[in-house]
């Protein structure tokens, strides 16, 4: 508990060198150290953290300053593919837990083509109708006269 308040009392206060590589690698990809450590237990262990792990990792991790040596080896990974200059942030794999980074693109390609449809349709509707409207107007321009008035009087 005290980690937690001498945190909060100074925030800018030296973290250790195992949570700042997890920190360097997490800026890397791009993603929030919790992230980077759900994905270095999925890297370790083949699945998901547990409910229950994750209460776990969470306070030895924010309290207790404790890194586990699998997010370290993780964090060694994405730096070591940073210095080899292979390191894609963009990559679906590294923004699995992230929700604002899933994008749809065929929904939103066919969201546009219902929403251009429509805006044709109601737009040429109404030219349609405001044609029909008119009757028989010879002239786009005032005076409008229309077919009956222009017909010679017997």
């Amino acid at each position: 508990m005290s980690n937690l308040f001498q945190t909060l009392m100074r925030p800018d206060r030296e973290e250790s060198e195992q949570r700042a590589e997890v920190a360097r690698a997490a800026n890397l990809l791009q993603i929030g150290e919790f992230q980077l450590l759900q994905l270095a237990y999925h890297d370790w262990h083949g699945r998901d953290v547990t409910p229950d792990a994750i209460n776990r990792l969470f306070r030895t991790y924010m309290m207790e300053n404790e890194v586990p040596h699998w997010a370290r080896h993780y964090a060694r990974h994405i730096m070591a593919l940073d210095a080899a200059g292979v390191l894609d942030d963009q990559e679906p794999r590294y923004h699995r837990y992230d929700e604002d980074s899933r994008t749809h693109v065929s929904h939103g390609v066919r969201q546009f083509c219902m929403v251009a449809a429509a805006v044709t349709i109601c737009i040429g509707g109404a030219l349609l109708i405001s044609y029909l409207a008119t009757g028989g107007n010879t002239a786009v321009m005032p005076p409008y006269f229309e077919e009956n008035e222009l017909q010679p009087r017997p």
